[in-house]
C-alpha cells in the first residue's frame, strides 16, 4: 500500500492530538492539586500513568521483537527512552522522518519494502494510540463528565479536557481502522468519508451512552459502580484467556495483553479471536442495553440531592438517543461497510492465527 502525502499529514495531525491530549491532562491535574481537589488530581495522574506505562511496555516489547527479527541486538538507549516515557515520541520521530522521505522525496518507483516498513511503523503507532485511548482517555473523559454534572459547571481546563479527549478517541478509533485495512490486504479499504463516519458514529455514540450511564451510577453509589466495572473487567479478562489470544511472543506480555483487552472491553466491543462475532457482539450489546436501562430506571425512582436534577432529563435523553443511534450505525456498518475477507480466508476479523506472523496487526484487536 502506497504511503502518500495525505498519510504523512495524518501522521502529523496524530502527534499533534497526542501532544495536546498530554498537555491538557497535565494542565488539568495541576489545576486539581492547586484547588486542593486531591482525589480528582490523583485519579487524573493515575489514569495517565496507567495508560502510558502499558503503552511503553508494549512499545519496547515490539522494538525488541523487530530488532531480533532483523538480526540486530536491542540497544539500551531504547530501554532508557521508554523508561523516560518517550517510546511513542521515538516511534513518531522514526515514522515522520521516514514518511517524509517516502511521501515527498522518493519517486513513484519506491521499493515495496520501503513502503511496507513505513506502513508498519504507522500501524504500530495506531495500535499504541488505541491502547492509550481506552486505558487513559476513556476513564479521563468519564471523570471530567462526572465533575461537570456534580458541580453543574466547569472551568476552561475541564472543557478543554473533554473536547481533547473526544478528539483523541475519535482520531485513534478511525486511524486504527484505516491502518487495519491498509495492513491486511484481504480487507476492503475505507474508500471515501462515508464508511469512516459510520464507523466513528457507531463507536462514539455507543461509548457516549455508556460513559454517561457509568457517571450516573457513580452518583448513585461509587462502590456499586466500582464493583460493576471490576466485574466487567474480570469478565473481559476471562474471555480473553478462554479464547487463548496469541498476540505477544512472551508469556508475560501476553498476560498483560489479555488484562488490557479485558479493560478495553469495558468500554467497547472488539473481536479478540478468529471467529464469527455475531453471537458475542449480540450478547455484549444486549447486556449493555439492559444495564443502561437498569441504571436509568433506578435513577427515576431514586432521587439524589447530590445530583443536579436539571441535568437528569437531558442526560437521560442523551443516553437513550446516543445508544439507539449507536446501534443503528453499528447495523449499517456491519451490513454495508464491514471489511469482508476474501473467500480463501476462513477467519473473521481477528486477533487470531494466520499462517505466518508477517504482520503484527493480524494478531491484534479487530472490528
Amino acid at each position: 500500500m502506497k504511503y502518500t502525502k495525505l498519510n504523512f499529514m495524518m501522521s502529523v495531525l496524530g502527534i499533534m492530538i497526542y501532544v495536546a491530549d498530554l498537555i491538557v491532562d497535565i494542565w488539568v491535574s495541576v489545576r486539581f492539586f492547586h484547588e486542593r481537589q486531591y482525589v480528582f488530581g490523583v485519579l487524573t495522574v493515575s489514569f495517565m500513568l496507567f495508560g502510558t506505562l502499558v503503552v511503553q511496555c508494549f512499545s519496547y516489547s515490539w522494538f525488541k521483537a523487530d530488532l531480533k527479527e532483523a538480526g540486530r541486538e536491542s540497544h539500551h538507549c531504547f530501554l532508557l527512552l521508554h523508561c523516560l516515557q518517550g517510546g511513542v515520541f521515538t516511534r513518531y520521530w522514526f515514522a515522520l522522518k521516514q514518511g517524509y522521505q517516502v511521501a515527498f522525496k522518493y519517486s513513484s518507483k519506491t521499493e515495496n519494502f520501503v513502503e511496507k516498513e513505513i506502513n508498519d511503523r504507522v500501524t504500530d503507532l495506531s495500535m499504541l494510540r488505541l491502547f492509550e485511548t481506552y486505558l487513559e482517555g476513556c476513564p479521563q473523559l468519564a471523570l471530567q463528565l462526572y465533575i461537570f454534572l456534580e458541580h453543574g459547571q466547569a472551568n476552561f481546563t475541564q472543557y478543554a479536557a473533554i473536547v481533547v479527549s473526544c478528539c483523541a478517541v475519535s482520531w485513534s478509533t478511525v486511524d486504527y481502522q484505516v491502518a487495519l485495512r491498509k495492513s491486511l490486504p484481504d480487507k476492503n479499504l475505507f474508500n471515501g468519508p462515508c464508511p469512516k463516519l459510520v464507523y466513528l458514529f457507531y463507536k462514539l455514540f455507543t461509548l457516549l451512552s455508556w460513559m454517561l450511564s457509568v457517571v450516573l451510577l457513580l452518583f448513585l453509589n461509587v462502590k456499586i459502580a466500582f464493583l460493576l466495572l471490576l466485574f466487567l473487567w474480570l469478565l473481559g479478562i476471562f474471555w480473553a484467556f478462554k479464547e487463548q489470544t496469541d498476540f505477544c511472543v512472551s508469556t508475560s506480555m501476553e498476560i498483560l495483553y489479555r488484562i488490557v483487552v479485558g479493560f478495553i472491553l469495558i468500554f467497547t466491543f472488539f473481536n479478540i479471536k478468529g471467529q464469527n462475532t455475531k453471537c458475542p457482539m449480540s450478547c455484549y450489546y444486549i447486556v449493555r442495553v439492559l444495564v443502561t436501562l437498569g441504571i436509568l430506571i433506578v435513577f427515576w425512582f431514586y432521587p439524589l440531592s447530590i445530583f443536579n436534577a436539571d441535568y437528569f432529563i437531558p442526560v437521560s435523553i442523551t443516553i437513550v438517543l446516543s445508544l439507539l443511534l449507536g446501534i443503528i450505525f453499528l447495523l449499517v456498518y456491519y451490513g454495508t461497510f464491514h471489511p469482508n475477507r476474501s473467500e480463501e480466508t476462513k477467519l473473521d476479523e481477528v486477533d487470531g492465527k494466520p499462517v505466518q506472523r508477517d504482520c503484527r496487526m493480524k494478531y491484534f484487536l479487530m472490528e
